[in-house]
């Protein structure tokens, strides 16, 4: 998007998970010069605190203008308290950036929840961080979530009867399956919700996709696009950069949906 055209996003609130590295630094420092009140989560509130400082010194910035949010994915209730203290704070969220994902490790590995801990931390933590944002993001019309996605999620399945995958594990398939989740939650119907894949970026993930990428910056522009107003958005859309593609068929899928929705509610604990 040129800059010329690029819209103010003063007054308006954005949480971006995983923001102290990354696509999801580089969106956090986007939508703060761009005037946005960013609530900027890493995996431990120093972390966070660490990536605030740093973008502040890179702007001349209104204290309010960055908020730091501990919180580590691979611990649900983590995830509960940093929705309760954002509830709190911030009634009314305009935009939720589920960024935050790891590498499915080689060796198999179960969290203290009980789930492996790619699907945990990739989709689950963020299944049920928009739930609990549900309020935050429908109090005014016109919130949204962005699931920060990858191609990758083509080459995934869920294994619904399995899907901690302890019988037979992969990491590349863990790690698509997780990517494959969070392209169907988009579709989830109670809080409008797109997908994108911001391209093969030089990030934590690059092994899993190429030996080169271009710039988390560059990655980034398009989740940020996303993230303007200005921008109209449909439920359940998925993008591979700028472009709106068809993400893979099972993210079309009424029934998929509902099927995720269902195994997603008894791994993390929600009654339906």
């Amino acid at each position: 998007m040129p800059e010329s055209t690029l819209s103010s996003l003063s007054g308006r609130t954005v949480l971006v998970t995983g923001a102290t590295s990354g696509i999801g630094y580089e969106t956090a420092r986007h939508l703060v010069e761009r005037g946005a009140t960013v609530l900027l989560h890493g995996r431990t509130t120093e972390e966070a605190l660490a990536a605030a400082d740093r973008l502040a010194a890179t702007a001349a910035l209104d204290a309010p203008q960055l908020r730091a949010y501990g919180a580590d994915f691979a611990h649900l209730d983590e995830v509960e308290t940093l929705a309760a203290k954002v509830v709190a704070e911030h009634p009314h969220l305009d935009v939720l950036v589920n960024n935050a994902g790891m590498a499915a490790p080689e060796r198999h590995t179960v969290t203290a929840d009980g789930n492996e801990i790619a699907f945990q931390v990739n989709f689950l933590a963020h299944y049920l961080l928009t739930c609990l944002l549900e309020p935050a993001l429908t109090s005014d019309p016109g919130g949204r979530v962005v699931n920060v996605s990858s191609a990758l999620h083509r080459t995934g399945s869920i294994s619904w009867a399995d899907p901690n995958r302890a019988r037979r594990y992969s990491r590349l398939a863990a790690y698509a399956q997780s990517q494959l989740a969070l392209t169907v939650f988009a579709a989830d119907p109670r809080v409008t919700a797109v997908s994108v894949h911001p391209g093969v970026c030089d990030t934590a993930l690059l092994p899993l996709y190429a030996h080169e990428g271009t710039s988390p910056a560059e990655g980034a522009d398009h989740v940020v696009r996303l993230c303007d107003p200005a921008v109209e958005i449909v439920n359940g859309a998925y993008y591979d950069r700028a472009e709106r593609v068809d993400p893979a068929p099972a993210a079309k899928e009424d029934r998929t949906v509902k099927r995720l929705n269902k195994l997603a509610d008894l791994l993390v604990g929600r009654t339906a």
